[in-house]
């Protein structure tokens, strides 16, 4: 069967990358403890469009939104499959809205607005 992920780009401010690799290791913590298979958070440092031919490919910054301030991450964590994921995000996001309930004011580090997000099956794998 199959593998299924939920993949992330998201925008982090430059000298917010320790705030939101702290909360990143938290969430990695919890996915992990509830049954994902992997969890990655990458942040980029080799941006710029490769050479494909004569299209021109878009840069992964342009397509976030970021600006020169800013550092565009790719994060995704693997499943067994689908159903295991909405199991394993059921039981994070309970753990969570336990666990932070007296945040009513957290402030993410991350630009929210400048986030994708998608669930994605594995079609070939290495």
């Amino acid at each position: 069967m199959a593998k299924y992920v939920d993949g992330f780009v998201l925008v982090v401010p430059k000298g917010k990358e320790a705030e939101y690799e702290e909360m990143a290791r938290m969430g990695r913590d919890a996915w992990m403890k509830h049954g994902a298979l992997q969890y990655f958070e990458c942040r980029g440092d080799d941006l710029a469009p490769q050479a494909l031919g004569p299209d021109k490919m878009r840069q992964f910054s342009e397509m976030a939104g970021a600006n020169d301030q800013e550092n565009v991450w790719f994060s995704f964590i693997v499943f067994e499959s689908k159903a295991h994921r909405d199991e394993v995000n059921q039981k994070v996001m309970a753990e969570m809205d336990e666990s932070y309930s007296d945040q009513v004011d957290f402030q993410m580090p991350n630009d929210m607005t400048k986030m994708a997000y998608g669930g994605f099956t594995a079609v070939v794998e290495g």
